[in-house]
């Protein structure tokens, strides 16, 4: 469909109306015990746009009980059940593509080209990649001169799920997708910061999924997150956000001694050598600046780029990134929304002053932006840092904004100790005409995602997960599933019972 301002604006007057969402529970929308609230705000016009409740522990016991409940029955359901409940799912989403993509401009302050064209794509795509994984769960034969081993692969149980403000929908589907098609419970708590594309879903969905199947409470991190992950039967827990956060997170998991699945932030190097295509790695670096306002964990936010090609490549950068159209995020023509939220919008700001006591030269951006008509709204100037060095805080930090570092190389061995020289490892990017050099390149560094000639090329079944601080488990792919399921052994006697029987340890090379 054509999207236009104006068919926008039109729908964001229907859509826009303040809604206030109950806790999702046993498939039933119900008041919080606190009675309390918490408001969705509009980053772009600072105008309330929803509600969701402000949630306890006693909401959080409620919800895990109605997964555990549903969870023997749902655990034994066919793959071919699962399977189209999947489908249905993305088959919902498909049917108010616009809806949610407006819904994600409206709370997050991104583009609603951004959202439109990736975030409920990726949706879409993630619920019907796991249509077809819910096939996959199967164990594994061994037959041995006495006996027959079986493998079995079974869903773990009740897994908590918390996702992030950036990406609402894309990160529930991340979350549910691979849950489901595993055959697990789910008790999603999504941002309070912006979740109101993620709470619209779930209405839509209520009657597709299984009561207590899927659950969804809302509320304060700090509030619910240690009765949530430290609930006795909650067997996975599954985090997407900040470091700080997720070490609070795995130590609760320590409580009851749970796995974890953790996908935290980076600081990704964009590598841009001598023999590179200039123009195009600039673009990239343009595209990992302003995306979703920068607000994306595998940002190629520290761009490596050789002495020889510094200057050209810079002044591309520039000239590229002055024609980036920072406006009304419901306009179809804007490249560069509003951040997430007013914390948010202040961090970024706090960079600024920290660049320049750093001393890193900025020839771009570096303060807030005005747009006309959105004075009020948490705009930021796309901001270039130059002169970097590895070793400062701006280069180490991950901003979480359309802020990119540019920090200048000549030796390649020196370099990739650089680009590995950060708490992170998330992604990474390489621009070289030299296959060779691509691969070398690629094997050095210490990150989970690299993409070479083209940064954010996503494909489906792409293993998403980092190294070191960035976290661990990987998302997106049919490794997943695994993560959402144990092996259990059986060996199946085939030798007549005798009494001199004992206990048969393996031994070196041998069937018994």
């Amino acid at each position: 469909m054509e999207i236009t301002l104006e068919l926008a604006r039109q729908k964001a007057g229907e859509l826009g109306k303040p809604k206030t969402f109950g806790q999702f529970i046993g498939g039933e929308w119900i008041a919080g015990d606190s009675g309390k609230t918490i408001a969705l705000e509009n980053p772009a016009t600072r105008q309330l746009v929803g509600y969701i409740q402000d949630g306890n522990a006693t909401d959080v016991n409620r919800a895990v009980e109605a997964a555990a409940a549903a969870f023997p029955k749902w655990a034994l359901s066919a793959p071919a059940q699962r399977q189209n409940i999947l489908r249905a799912l993305a088959q919902r989403i498909r049917e108010r593509h616009f809806d949610y993509a407006l819904l994600e401009s409206l709370n997050n302050g991104k583009p609603i080209t951004d959202a439109f064209t990736h975030d409920i794509v990726g949706a879409m795509g993630h619920f019907e990649f796991f249509a077809g994984a819910a096939f996959y769960p199967h164990g594994s034969t061994a037959d041995f001169a006495d006996a027959t081993m079986l493998v079995h692969r079974e869903p773990i149980g009740v897994a908590a799920q918390i996702i992030p403000w950036n990406v609402p929908l894309l990160m529930a589907a991340f979350k549910l997708a691979p849950a489901l098609a595993a055959g697990c419970t789910v008790v999603l708590k999504p941002a309070e910061i912006a979740c109101l594309s993620v709470m619209q879903f779930i209405e839509d969905i209520a009657d597709i999924v299984p009561p207590g199947v899927i659950n969804v409470i809302t509320g304060y991190g700090p509030v619910i997150g240690e009765p949530l992950v430290t609930h006795p039967k909650v067997r996975k827990v599954t985090f997407t956000g900040s470091r700080p956060t997720a070490q609070k997170i795995i130590g609760y998991a320590a409580k009851n001694v749970i796995p974890q699945t953790m996908e935290l932030g980076g600081k990704s190097a964009n590598i841009v050598c001598e023999d590179a295509n200039i123009d195009a790695a600039a673009q990239s670096a343009v595209v990992t600046n302003i995306f979703n306002k920068g607000e994306v964990c595998s940002a190629g936010t520290r761009v490596f780029v050789h002495e020889k090609v510094e200057d050209q490549f810079l002044e591309s950068f520039r000239r590229q990134l002055q024609a980036v159209v920072q406006g009304d995020p419901l306009d179809p023509a804007t490249q560069l929304g509003a951040m997430a939220s007013k914390i948010q919008y202040d961090k970024v700001n706090g960079y600024f002053d920290l660049a320049r006591d750093e001393g890193v030269d900025i020839p771009m951006g570096g303060k807030p932006a005005s747009v006309t008509g959105l004075e009020d709204g948490l705009f930021i100037e796309p901001t270039i840092f130059s002169g970097v060095r590895n070793d400062m805080r701006v280069a180490q930090e991950e901003i979480f904004g359309p802020v990119t570092s540019v920090i200048r190389w000549n030796d390649e061995a020196e370099m990739l100790r650089q680009a590995n020289d950060t708490e992170y490892g998330l992604a990474g990017g390489i621009w070289t005409s030299n296959l060779t050099r691509a691969h070398r390149i690629a094997r050095g560094l210490e990150t989970g995602m690299i993409w070479v000639n083209r940064y954010y090329n996503f494909k489906p079944g792409m293993p998403l997960g980092g190294y070191k601080q960035s976290g661990f488990g990987r998302e997106g792919c049919l490794e997943t599933i695994d993560h959402y399921t144990l092996s259990k052994a059986v060996v199946i006697n085939l030798e007549e019972p005798h009494s001199n029987y004992a206990v048969r340890a393996p031994a070196p090379n041998s069937e018994s």
